[in-house]
């Protein structure tokens, strides 16, 4: 007789308050993960909850007595950590606004820069294993807020932010022609109901988010924007320290343009020396630049546009390249390429083009100079569906 296999335990991750007092007052939080709350502001009569296998971390609560109580009644307990300039058990993604905390142009104390002074104080990626725990856990504290900011709409699969991805170079300068390009696409695709999603970093990265902040305003907006940040063109001086202009700048477009649309950026301290990228409304930064990279291409379903880059910008499209190729999440995807003489004359497009001949993603790939012709291809491919079993 065939052994059935077991199947696996699945958790409910409870990370608002709301949610939390609804499983009280049903009596249960029986195989549910509470992370990061204040439950000691409760008064909840733990006798009247089941609490088998409740796993809570970085929680709260009342008492030692009353944790010893529900570790009787079969609940577990992650401890908060110490001394951290940031908590590995939020619940929210940043905002920029949170990260640039304590700004001040001459002497930066943002919280954005005592995060990454912590890092690399322990070591960066070589951390002791509990900086490196707390590291993983704030990771993945950002994975699941940026879950729950895309949706998921259970009957296609898809994800119900259409998120588009932005890659190309952080070394592009605000007077780049491919700067221009990249606001003007990402102001499209944000005016056609799509999500734009970048790296989080300056150069093309920005000009990402700066598009979609703008597709709200006026059709003169992108030449009063860049005409105002190309005063100070680049983020980094001749001495390596940061030019306090590029934020003021930054500063003075938001001034001009106090509401735009929403967008995300995904950033890491890996590359902690960068600047906050102001335009986006959320930013989901990693410690780990890997999981960074492939979760920023795993999430943009609905096309990943690809505009002049470097190496990081190369490794990236080959990722997205070996995702779509496998559909490694279920779906094939547009891959367009903003920069038709830098992508031509490296051979990355041609080589790209070879590789995906017989494969679906194949008619999914293009290459433009003209942001409007980029937009009309990613309405046309939409994402297309792998119902194969792998291989």
């Amino acid at each position: 007789m065939q052994q059935l296999k077991p199947r696996p335990l699945k958790y409910e991750t409870i990370r608002d308050i709301d949610t939390f007092i609804e499983h009280i007052r049903i009596g249960s939080l029986k195989n549910c993960v509470v992370q990061g709350l204040d439950v000691a502001i409760l008064c909840v009569d733990w006798s009247q909850v089941n609490t088998d296998n409740t796993m809570f971390l970085g929680c709260r609560l009342v008492s030692i007595e009353e944790e010893t109580m529900l570790l009787r009644k079969g609940a577990h307990f992650f401890a908060p950590f110490v001394g951290l300039p940031y908590n590995p058990y939020r619940t929210s993604l940043y905002t920029p606004s949170e990260l640039m905390g304590g700004y001040d142009p001459i002497e930066n104390n943002s919280l954005d820069t005592l995060i990454n002074r912590h890092f690399d104080a322990h070591g960066g990626h070589d951390a002791d294993i509990m900086e490196a725990l707390s590291q993983r856990i704030h990771d993945y504290s950002i994975d699941s807020a940026i879950k729950e900011l895309l949706g998921r709409d259970e009957e296609t699969g898809l994800t119900q932010r259409k998120a588009v991805g932005i890659m190309g170079g952080h070394l592009a300068t605000r007077d780049d022609p491919y700067y221009r390009k990249t606001v003007e696409l990402a102001r499209l695709l944000t005016q056609s109901g799509y999500f734009v999603v970048s790296g989080g970093g300056p150069g093309i990265m920005e000009a990402a988010n700066l598009g979609a902040y703008l597709a709200t305003a006026g059709d003169d907006a992108i030449n009063k924007a860049i005409e105002l940040l190309s005063k100070s063109p680049t983020y980094s001086r001749e001495d390596g320290t940061m030019d306090p202009g590029y934020v003021g700048q930054a500063r003075e477009v938001l001034s001009l343009y106090p509401t735009g649309a929403e967008s995300l950026a995904i950033p890491t301290w890996f590359y902690g020396h960068e600047p906050v990228n102001l335009f986006a409304t959320y930013i989901g930064k990693y410690f780990s630049n890997s999981i960074r990279e492939d979760g920023l291409l795993s999430i943009s379903i609905f096309g990943v546009v690809f505009a002049p880059g470097s190496a990081a910008t190369t490794e990236e499209v080959f990722m997205d390249a070996a995702q779509n190729h496998y559909a490694t999440f279920n779906f094939y995807s547009p891959m367009v390429f903003l920069g038709e003489g830098h992508y031509l004359q490296s051979q990355v497009y041609s080589c790209l083009a070879q590789q995906a001949v017989g494969h679906p993603y194949a008619q999914m790939i293009t290459i433009s100079d003209n942001p409007q012709k980029l937009l009309d291809f990613i309405k046309k491919h939409k994402p297309l569906r792998n119902d194969l079993p792998p291989t």
